[in-house]
């Protein structure tokens, strides 16, 4: 078996066997294929494709690339989440607490963000001291301890996703079905959990931009779920429009504290106890869901174990309540309404844009973040807008960025219309 016969067979739409999948995992994860090999592989299945089939094994082939993590001390019900990303999609601090003040056991791997969407692990960073890399002991502890357990991707978790990926990346071949399914599942597999929530996101703001390729993505990662025979489930998800009103890093932790505390965040909601329930559902312990998880936020359970989940890792929970003790920005700048009438559009992709250039994300690996900065939404779509009104505001420290450049792409993000708009449904569907 040799790289040069397993790239001409699917560069001739041939289909690849087990044993031909597994040889090309073995190769990138011990580097004894060379890039270029590799590379001219991945651009074959990006143009050939791979069925359910050859799709389960690459899954398998990634998965196997490292260490599974064994939660079998652990006791409960373990579920995950994954997101395929979104512009101020702060779910994952919303639902652990929740679902872990409800006896859910939620073990998840977080990563930074790159380009217009923000990563956990960032959000979480703007907490002071809050550690966001632990050891496979520190994540099983607070899995124990808490309910709550989230790190960076350890070195020796599915190392051959981070080698493609790594190159995927630079060589045009992210867009494949299979090659991202492979990638999201193999991680969420080698978490250990018993259960998965898939939030798939569609529009302007996410990978996949119409709903009908959000499905085929969801439909093809629930495919996966029999590698390590775990119980899953996909919600579809509009994310033309940013979920809540914070984006950015510092800002979305408050607004995470904010909708625990009580404050009706409407979209946050919606698919927050969405993911909750199906958590709970997955569990066998459906029944009243809805009812409880409100519950747990009105009577501050689920906001006291956010609090213990940021003392276990190192942080400061006095943050809950004293936003001061967050990094924040010097300057803020207003964007006013040019005429009256009702939000149509608010383009995620270009408010995120703008949170980048205003320091909040990277537009390359190495860039550094301010925690404090990002954009502050007063309106969403199907509100009612009055000319003169602030519609958002951007906040930065650093005085060096193209100022009028961020507010003519976060001015334009808007559009404003004469007639009623209804407001935005997040949950366009359930995949099981």
């Amino acid at each position: 078996m040799d790289m040069v016969s397993i790239i001409r067979k699917k560069r001739d739409k041939g289909k690849l066997t087990k044993e031909e999948i597994y040889f090309f995992i073995n190769g990138v994860t011990e580097g004894t294929i060379p890039d270029y090999q590799t590379s001219a592989l991945l651009m074959a299945i990006v143009l050939n494709g791979m069925d359910e089939e050859e799709t389960y094994y690459l899954t398998e082939a990634m998965m196997k690339s490292g260490d599974i993590l064994d939660l079998s001390e652990v006791e409960g019900f373990k579920c995950d989440k994954h997101s395929t990303g979104g512009v101020g999609d702060k779910i994952t601090m919303i639902i652990a607490p929740l679902a872990a003040s409800l006896g859910i056991k939620v073990p998840m791997f977080s990563g930074p963000g790159l380009g217009h969407t923000g990563g956990t692990t960032d959000k979480l960073d703007s907490i002071p001291g809050f550690k966001t890399l632990l050891t496979e002991e520190e994540f099983i502890e607070s899995l124990k301890k808490v309910g709550i357990a989230n790190s960076i991707q350890s070195k020796n978790i599915t190392p051959a996703d981070k080698k493609l990926y790594a190159l995927r990346d630079v060589t045009a071949t992210v867009e494949s079905i299979p090659l991202i399914t492979a990638s999201i599942m193999s991680k969420k597999l080698a978490c250990g959990a018993d259960g998965l929530i898939l939030d798939v996101k569609f529009g302007k703001g996410a990978f996949m931009k119409t709903k009908e390729d959000a499905e085929n993505l969801a439909k093809s990662l629930l495919k996966m779920a029999p590698v390590r025979n775990i119980k899953a489930v996909a919600l579809i998800d509009d994310m033309n429009e940013p979920l809540g009103y914070n984006i950015g890093n510092a800002l979305e932790i408050i607004e995470t504290f904010e909708v625990l505390k009580g404050k009706k965040v409407d979209d946050l909601l919606e698919v927050s106890v969405e993911i909750v329930k199906r958590m709970l559902e997955l569990k066998g312990d459906g029944e009243n869901a809805e009812e409880r998880i409100y519950k747990a936020i009105e009577d501050g359970s689920a906001l006291k174990k956010y609090a213990e989940w940021i003392e276990f890792s190192g942080g400061t929970p006095e943050v809950i309540n004293d936003y001061s003790l967050f990094p924040s920005c010097e300057n803020k700048t207003d964007i006013k309404a040019e005429k009256s009438g009702y939000v149509s559009e608010i383009n995620s992709y270009s408010i995120g844009m703008s949170a980048v250039y205003l320091k909040a994300g990277r537009l390359k690996k190495e860039d550094t973040i301010d925690y404090g900065a990002g954009v502050v939404l007063n309106k969403k779509v199907g509100d009612c807008v009055e000319k003169g009104e602030t519609i958002l505001t951007l906040h930065y420290n650093d005085t060096r960025i193209p100022l009028n450049e961020i507010i003519f792409l976060a001015k334009s993000a808007f559009s404003i219309s004469s007639e009623k708009v209804e407001k935005t449904k997040r949950i366009a569907k359930v995949v099981k």
